[in-house]
């Protein structure tokens, strides 16, 4: 009973909290060519492989040492953060990401300057780990931290959703981040021992020619 509660609690939090960015355009793996992308955005599929692939692995490796049970690893509960805005949530394994899943995304961020960012994300947006960069301390100035600390938030807008949940091949949409920015976020799925969990983001600026 109390578990049903907190997944009702944790649906209607989810569309509560889900901001306004849209994508613009797609291309999903499956229904696009790899072979019909651009040169950079192959380059990024190439990356965005690798990066779920390793993710993937840390993900097993946690279930195998029992860091982490099945049932918590898929529990998609969330556990507020006081006194944050945009509301932050830490969870069953969070603590583990930011031990294990952190090198793994700031080695992928290394390595195109085009690159803005490198996050896993579950099937709700859920980020348990951003990079170094937007993990800056708090500072109570709301448009400060919105760009410095975007750190264990759920990206439930349009364009999180879509990217949490493809299964396709990969998934690649240009939107406008909450930020003001405007980019490409390519993701690819991560299932965890057959299951979908989420996936991998990546999400770069356009070079022109390629």
């Amino acid at each position: 009973m109390i578990r049903t509660l907190a997944r009702t609690a944790t649906a209607a939090l989810l569309l509560a909290l889900a901001p306004a960015a849209r994508a613009q355009s797609t291309k999903v793996g499956g229904q696009v060519a790899a072979e019909s992308l651009t040169a950079q955005e192959r380059e990024m599929l190439a990356l965005g492989n690798e990066f779920a692939r390793r993710v993937t692995d840390t993900l097993e490796k946690w279930l195998a040492a029992k860091e982490v049970t099945p049932e918590r690893l898929f529990s998609f509960l969330y556990y507020p953060i006081p006194n944050t805005d945009p509301p932050k949530f830490s969870t069953d394994y969070d603590k583990l990401s930011d031990r294990d899943i952190l090198p793994i995304q700031e080695s992928v961020l290394a390595r195109s300057q085009a690159i803005i960012f490198t996050v896993t994300v579950d099937r709700n947006g859920y980020l348990p780990t951003h990079n170094q960069r937007y993990s800056m301390p708090l500072t109570g100035n709301l448009a400060s931290d919105l760009v410095n600390n975007r750190t264990k938030r759920i990206f439930n807008d349009r364009t999180g959703l879509a990217a949490a949940q493809n299964t396709a091949p990969f998934l690649i949409q240009n939107y406008q981040r909450d930020t003001g920015e405007t980019m490409a976020d390519l993701s690819v799925p991560v299932f965890v021992q057959g299951k979908h969990w989420g996936a991998v983001r990546i999400g770069y600026r356009r070079v022109e020619g390629r």
